[in-house]
């Protein structure tokens, strides 16, 4: 098939706007399942993960191929908690288009906004898809507002639909001027209604009126107000769609069936191929100064970026890869770039949700899962190993909520232990971290549902009952001011001592991390001792000092030291510089980080005294207050995470059950001083329990 009939595409929206029912439809439609999966049975294709079907939510990102028409459409589902988070940045990496769906009645919901912008950061080209027409409360064009007014989307309506609530009949096409009814979930023209016509002549107009703007025969058609011929509308939509100048918009309701055919016109339509992708940039491994382009063709260099890792019970690890150049055939050898080693492709297979079809090449363009891969994880770069490139990796949001586990059996420490390597693996937005004075792993993820799922997935799917421990905010803690240190470490046990002698600063080193600064001169302390100094004070910025919490964004620069030609070693600098980073780190003026979370809440006018009183409590910082609909309004504001165990209840209480809200990470920020030490009383109490 040639790439130009190829299109790689994610379903992405706010949680309940019915992408998996959009994307079951499209399954069907195209002939890919028999039977049409429902999300409230469990029975979804793509959520074939027990925790996704008995919470009737994706969690996972599940790649599928199916076909319409001539064209081969690669679809990613992605989910819409913003626990999972991570699925959609991945996704949207080596998507070339995106279909975003919408509820009719929600309109733009806190997690469209967060995955729209995070679709404008990797440009990717997108049409949108207005669901649940047939709902109470659906109104298109107020969706079309809300997506111009809230996500800057150009978005220009490409339809008319036909009625709304229970009267949802069908669609007009206003490029084609044909109407579609939706009887029996078949497609069928009928003539344009002629109460319609007027609405759908209005509707052309506007969208030549804005496709005027990018192309110079429709401005000239417009201006001598000829009729504007179908196939030219189509190239200049096809065009200005591609540039992100406009967002085409559909409508339907896709549990009743009403619009996935058009919608996969739309696809093909509208959305790119790898071809007007064109080629992708990758930097030179030598000199990160140059860069290689390298085309959608099997005749330029093997290319591929690791998108998703998955544990199948029968094959093994799989690795997803998005293929961008040249071809890969199982039994060869490729290049990790990012890991700087060799990897062997065992066996490749193109994926249907949970079946996998075994074939014998993939070429560019193709999303496939390769078995066999030992090195590789999420966002390496697989290439041909004579002409290796890097290409840009997956941005992974920092973890904000931990959780302690244990085996319930001690005998199972091992087992726990690759379990959770595994799912680590798999998911780079989740950590585990070994406590050796407690012995308890602390695993921390995205959100408590992120966490909820893992707990279970280890007890579902890896067999290990655990204990779990109280879910607690992950803090941070850093320094706001320089301190300079002079230490020596000297011990004479009989035998040989123990010498090392250290001269550091440490400054704050704000959003940029740990870094390490070597300025020794004329080999005050020998070069195979500083890296044990820098391995020293990593190994201490992972336990923290002030609460036990990693220490970010501080800077280390080595000034000077002593050696002993004897009794200096390896552990002796490391043992030096740990001590030496603490005594620096509690004089600099340190403090605790929580994690601010950006909030949006929706709320009947009644309960809006209620709402904003209890965030105030809540330590949170109202930012806006705006009309969402006819007497329901919009808050949006920031508030500490720590601030937010049990909001759900709470908030489900003061609005009587009509108020709901979402929420996402925003940044870590300082804690004020009487939080702080109320924080570290609790913690030194917690400490002291255990004693």
């Amino acid at each position: 098939m040639p790439l130009t009939k190829l299109r790689n595409i994610g379903i992405a929206a706010h949680i309940d706007a019915g992408k998996t029912t959009v994307t079951e439809r499209i399954l069907f439609f195209t002939g890919t399942t028999r039977k049409m999966g429902e999300v409230h049975d469990g029975a979804a294709t793509m959520d074939f993960m027990k925790q996704e079907q008995e919470r009737g939510i994706t969690i996972a990102s599940a790649a599928i191929s199916c076909k319409w028409n001539e064209s081969q459409i690669n679809l990613i589902d992605t989910p819409g908690h913003v626990d999972f988070t991570i699925e959609v940045e991945r996704s949207l990496r080596v998507i070339d288009g995106m279909v975003a769906v919408f509820c009719a009645v929600g309109g733009v919901e806190p997690q469209s906004e967060t995955v729209w912008h995070q679709a404008d950061r990797y440009r990717v080209p997108r049409i949108a898809f207005v669901n649940k027409m047939d709902r109470s409360g659906a109104e298109f064009s107020e969706v079309v507002i809300q997506m111009n007014k809230y996500l800057d989307a150009n978005a220009v309506p490409f339809q008319v639909p036909m009625g709304s609530e229970d009267n949802f009949i069908g669609l007009i096409d206003i490029i084609e001027r044909k109407a579609f009814n939706f009887a029996d979930g078949e497609r069928g023209e009928i003539p344009v209604p002629a109460e319609y016509v007027e609405r759908m002549e209005e509707a052309r107009k506007f969208l030549i009126e804005k496709l005027a703007d990018y192309n110079d025969q429709i401005m000239e058609l417009y201006l001598e107000e000829k009729d504007v011929p179908n196939e030219l509308l189509k190239t200049a939509a096809r065009d200005a769609t591609l540039k992100l100048m406009i967002t085409p918009v559909f409508a339907g309701a896709a549990y009743k069936n009403k619009g996935v055919h058009l919608i996969l016109d739309a696809v093909v339509d509208y959305l790119p191929s790898p071809i007007d992708v064109g080629a992708v940039v990758g930097l030179d491994v030598d000199d990160p100064e140059k860069s290689h382009h390298r085309n959608p063709s099997k005749n330029e260099p093997f290319s591929a970026l690791a998108f998703k890792l998955i544990n199948d019970p029968y094959v093994g690890q799989q690795t997803f890869v998005r293929i961008f150049s040249g071809a890969i055939k199982g039994g060869v050898q490729i290049f990790n770039t990012t890991k700087g080693k060799p990897e062997r492709v065992g066996r490749i297979f193109k994926i249907r949700a949970k079946d996998r079809e075994e074939i014998s090449e993939a070429g560019p363009g193709d999303i496939v899962a390769l078995v066999g891969m030992k090195v590789t994880k999420t966002g390496d770069t697989l290439c041909d190993p004579d002409h290796r490139l890097l290409l840009e990796n997956i941005h992974v949001p920092p973890t904000v909520i931990e959780l302690k586990v244990q085996p319930a059996n001690r005998k199972e420490q091992s087992k726990l232990g690759e379990a959770l390597a595994k799912l680590m693996n798999e998911d780079p937005s989740f950590n585990v971290r070994y406590n050796e004075e407690t012995e308890e792993s602390i695993i921390s993820g995205m959100g408590e549902l992120h966490l909820e799922i893992i707990i279970d997935r280890l007890k579902e799917e890896f067999k290990v009952d655990v204990i779990v421990g109280e879910p607690a905010v992950a803090l941070r803690e850093t320094i706001t001011a320089e301190e300079e240190i002079n230490y020596k470490y000297s011990k004479q046990t009989g035998g040989k001592g123990q010498f090392a002698h250290v001269v550091f600063r440490i400054e704050p080193n704000e959003g940029k991390g740990y870094e390490f600064v070597d300025k020794i001169k004329g080999g005050a302390i020998p070069n195979e001792y500083i890296p044990s100094v820098d391995k020293g004070i990593r190994k201490t910025i992972e336990d923290g000092i002030l609460s036990g919490f990693p220490i970010v964004d501080v800077k280390v620069v080595l000034l000077d030291g002593k050696y002993h030609p004897v009794d200096s070693s390896d552990q002796a600098f490391q043992t030096c510089a740990s001590i030496a980073f603490k005594q620096a780190f509690l004089k600099a003026t340190p403090i605790l980080l929580e994690p601010m979370m950006k909030i949006e809440i929706n709320t009947p006018d009644d309960y809006i005294g209620n709402v904003v009183g209890d965030m105030n409590k809540r330590r949170g910082k109202i930012e806006s207050m705006r009309r969402h609909r006819k007497g329901s309004q919009k808050v949006n504001g920031f508030v500490p995470l720590q601030e937010m165990f049990g909001y759900a209840t709470t908030l489900r209480n003061i609005s009587s059950g009509r108020a709901n809200y979402a929420m996402e990470f925003f940044q870590y920020m300082p804690m004020s001083k009487t939080v702080q030490e109320e924080m570290l009383k609790k913690i030194e109490a917690k400490k002291a329990e255990k004693k």
